[in-house]
């Protein structure tokens, strides 16, 4: 008779552990949804995965182009405005990983002249969270692309998107927030690949940057090994402050058709990542 109580609390007992699991993984893959992407930064409406847009404006300035790279951690610590603040001021294109469009992110982005353009990994209480780009002009294309963490099943987003130089070419620019807890990398090497695709038949000049979470050796040979192939130079820093996990750096910079001028990592507080910037020298 104890025996049977006991096997039948395990079983009552894994039932339950099931229906979690399910109801688990339903509730994120609803958090998740489809991929989609923000164009209209005042009315923050999240269309299909892909969108076009006329521009008027060039995203460089006589040839020179600023940018900015920084995981904003959710804005979570209390002095993230008064650092995006600053890349605004000096950057024509800010590349953001966890942004939350809260009603802080959303008002801010308002108050500011560039450009907003997301794509959205998940939905948190009705809050959008993903990669963002500001950006002096509008992207004249841009899809975004997805994959979902194997363990938590949260998506990670991409943002692949185009804006127009004043030398008459496209600038192809990828923002990635890369797989995290993925041991065996087969998730964060098919994320990777498929936005790589996304570079081989771009005639003209290549920003791939964000926060890659290369705490791995291997993880970093994937994204390595990939540059190398598509012609991509990393850029380097003389002062490095960047964040890193294992020894390694977490986020990166690479790029092709461009000269670039000097770079900088930035020691700040305001997020669990520092800021990563660029000058460039647009080719005529």
């Amino acid at each position: 008779m104890k025996k049977r109580r006991i096997i039948k609390g395990f079983a009552i007992i894994t039932a339950l552990f099931v229906a979690l699991a399910v109801l688990y993984f339903s509730l994120i893959k609803y958090l998740n949804g489809e991929p989609q992407i923000m164009l209209n930064k005042q009315q923050a409406q999240f269309i299909e995965q892909c969108g076009e847009q006329h521009s008027q404006q060039y995203l460089d300035s006589n040839g020179v182009l600023n940018l900015a790279v920084w995981n904003i951690f959710k804005q979570k610590r209390s002095h993230w405005q008064q650092e995006l603040s600053k890349l605004v001021q000096s950057h024509q294109l800010i590349l953001l990983q966890e942004a939350k469009l809260n009603n802080g992110l959303h008002d801010f982005v308002n108050s500011i002249e560039q450009h907003a353009l997301m794509a959205k990994a998940f939905k948190l209480f009705n809050t959008p969270v993903g990669v963002m780009n500001l950006s002096q002009s509008r992207a004249t294309q841009a899809c975004v692309y997805t994959e979902v963490e194997p363990y938590i099943r949260f998506a990670k987003s991409s943002l692949v998107a185009e804006y127009p130089l004043s030398n008459g070419q496209s600038l192809l620019v990828v923002n990635l927030h890369g797989i995290n807890f993925d041991f065996k990398l087969h998730r964060f090497d098919k994320q990777i690949n498929l936005v790589f695709t996304q570079l081989e038949h771009h005639q003209g000049p290549v920003i791939f940057a964000g926060d890659f979470n290369t705490w791995s050796l291997d993880r970093l040979s994937i994204i390595q090994q990939l540059a190398k192939r598509h012609h991509l130079v990393e850029v380097s820093y003389d002062v490095d402050v960047r964040t890193r996990i294992f020894g390694l750096p977490l986020d990166h910079i690479y790029y092709r058709g461009m000269n670039l001028i000097q770079s900088k990592s930035v020691n700040s507080s305001a997020s669990d990542h520092t800021p990563i910037t660029a000058k460039f020298k647009i080719e005529r």
